[in-house]
């Protein structure tokens, strides 16, 4: 009979926990959105702060002395790694890797995260084409750093980074949402979360980009990727391309 009424007991306060969980819940949801819309505005502001000083400057002091400091590093292995990482983002391989992988998403049946995966790929580089033609700040001059190659494009934001955080933060949020937790899940992440995560330290180390263009890179692929996850979300409970 005690053990009985303990068991009871227990189960009583489980249900009650449940219950509480249940009540909470929303309230939790709420707080969790306002902090993320609040995150947002802040990104937004820091952003428009930083374009409006990169179009009545060249270059900040800053970005001058990060890489020079930068490029002091000259280990092959290093640049090899920074090759490699910017590499993925110039064109053709750009085109060829992104379809790639919308093409796999397709094949294994998620048709909604194949067209939302194209759409943000789109977004990003559309939106980056835009800013830097508005903002038209030139590239990093060869006579104050060392410039791997000559682009001819505008330099904010950097369009690698939007790209990578865009698209391939996309993809890394499909894989950590649709696969089960599992060693080549988690390979998956740390390669792509590692690709974002270095694309900006190449573009600065290679001489493409100041490290100012890489952080306004970063938060405006931040609120593109962010807009994507939101739009995706809403096809979702749509129940687009579910036959």
């Amino acid at each position: 009979m005690t053990n009985d009424k303990n068991n009871n007991a227990k189960e009583q306060k489980t249900a009650q926990k449940a219950d509480q969980t249940v009540e909470e819940s929303p309230s939790v949801r709420h707080y969790r959105m306002i902090i993320f819309q609040g995150g947002l505005i802040l990104v937004v502001i820091a952003f428009l702060i930083l374009s409006f000083f990169a179009f009545n400057q060249a270059y900040f002091g800053i970005d001058l002395n990060i890489t020079l400091g930068l490029q002091q590093i000259s280990h092959p292995l290093f640049r090899g790694l920074m090759q490699a990482v910017s590499w993925v983002g110039f064109f053709p391989q750009s085109v060829i890797i992104t379809f790639l992988i919308i093409l796999l998403f397709f094949e294994f049946g998620f048709q909604w995260e194949s067209v939302m995966g194209l759409i943000a790929a789109a977004v990003s580089l559309s939106t980056n084409s835009l800013l830097k033609i508005l903002i038209h700040r030139p590239r990093p001059d060869a006579n104050l750093v060392d410039v791997a190659n000559t682009l001819s494009s505008y330099s904010f934001p950097s369009g690698h980074v939007m790209y990578y955080v865009g698209f391939f933060g996309f993809v890394w949020f499909l894989i950590f949402s649709l696969l089960k937790k599992s060693w080549k899940r988690t390979i998956l992440l740390v390669m792509i979360g590692g690709l974002i995560l270095l694309v900006g330290l190449s573009r600065v180390y290679l001489g493409q980009h100041w490290s100012s263009d890489v952080l306004g890179a970063y938060l405006m692929g931040s609120l593109v990727l962010a807009a994507n996850i939101r739009i995706y979300h809403w096809g979702k409970s749509k129940q687009f391309f579910v036959s």
